[in-house]
């Protein structure tokens, strides 16, 4: 993969929008893989066109939403086999439940495979957003738009300005909904932390932020390189079973200068350096692939983002790459497009 050398990071050589291979299966399990497969295939295909055409337009209550979710997942074998929360104990979630996101708050996920969605729908049931590196407002989109979008074609503008909100607006509008953020604009192999889309600036200074990120075991289920939809559903459908780990940091705000404890009285913030997380000093994620990302009050290109607006990016970007185990690197949306003209040329 040395003809991709470009499209590492310079400072960690992590390569962010390669695929993930597939470890060979062996000829004896080849029968076993079209037999799940076959099984499979047909059950998730109905139930999808059942939740996205009928379930999700009737006036049903939000549990049986969920449950139609978690069947989605758990046909193809997706397993939720660890949930690790910032400051709470194993076996004491229960009695923490304000560590956990709640209706009013925002979710900054991680994003590397069209499970992300489907698994926090199932569980927050949030309302999905699609953030730009060129603009601080968002785009909202549905559950199957946010499960499209790990198979888009990643873009650093949106096509049209008017559908786009700031954070603050959509939390106005549904202030009994969770706001679900993918900041870093596109998909990666899982294996690095993009630089950030602005958009989280425009959250309220008190809405509590939360850093969610997923992985997955096996890797390659993860859609860095847009498109791959046969082969994705392949691998998905016919593995036996994929392992999903999630982990939940400790919520922040937008407001750099005050971090507020759980109880709501306001303290002297914490760097995230002080706080003992990994960053990556050769990171430069604020300006990329000729895109400076500053932006006025009303989304549009203008000045940079000032130095306590960085904090809280980088304060939330430390936060999910110590929670995936993972580097912040400095390739960006316009790389990817990039890495993925060159990638489609090499395989043509």
């Amino acid at each position: 993969m040395e003809k991709y050398s470009q499209f590492r990071d310079k400072g960690t050589a992590i390569a962010p929008f390669l695929p993930v291979p597939t470890a060979p299966a062996g000829a004896l399990w080849t029968p076993v893989h079209i037999l799940l497969f076959v099984i499979r295939a047909p059950a998730i295909f109905f139930l999808s066109v059942f939740y996205f055409t009928v379930l999700e337009w009737l006036p049903v209550g939000s549990f049986i939403r969920k449950c139609a979710l978690w069947v989605m997942l758990a046909i193809p074998g997706v397993w939720w086999v660890d949930l690790q929360v910032d400051g709470v104990k194993r076996g004491k979630l229960a009695e923490a439940q304000n560590h956990l996101p709640q209706p009013g708050t925002i979710i900054a996920s991680s994003f590397t495979s069209p499970l992300d969605p489907l698994y926090l729908a199932g569980i927050f049931h949030p309302i999905f957003t699609r953030s730009y590196p060129t603009t601080r407002k968002v785009e909202r989109i549905s559950l199957l738009g946010a499960i499209l979008l790990a198979f888009s074609q990643p873009q650093t503008a949106p096509s049209n300005r008017d559908n786009l909100f700031t954070l603050k607006e959509l939390q106005e509008r549904y202030p009994k909904s969770i706001i679900c953020v993918f900041p870093e604009c596109t998909t990666t192999n899982g294996r690095g932390i993009l630089p950030f889309s602005p958009s989280l600036l425009t959250a309220h200074p008190k809405t509590k932020i939360y850093p969610v990120n997923l992985r997955y075991t096996p890797g390659d289920i993860t859609t860095p390189v847009p498109g791959k939809v046969p082969s994705w559903i392949w691998k998905l459908l016919s593995r036996p079973t994929h392992c999903m780990r999630v982990r939940i940091a400790r919520h922040m705000y937008n407001n750099p200068s005050l971090d507020f404890s759980t109880a709501g009285a306001p303290k002297a913030a914490t760097t995230a350096v002080d706080m003992g997380f990994d960053t990556n000093i050769f990171d430069s994620p604020h300006m990329k692939n000729g895109i400076k990302h500053g932006w006025d009050g009303d989304g549009e290109a203008n000045d940079a983002v000032s130095t306590d607006e960085h904090k809280v990016l980088d304060r939330v970007g430390e936060d999910l790459a110590r929670l995936g185990r993972v580097k912040r690197v400095g390739l960006g949306v316009g790389d990817k497009i990039e890495f993925v003209r060159v990638w489609t040329k090499k395989k043509r």
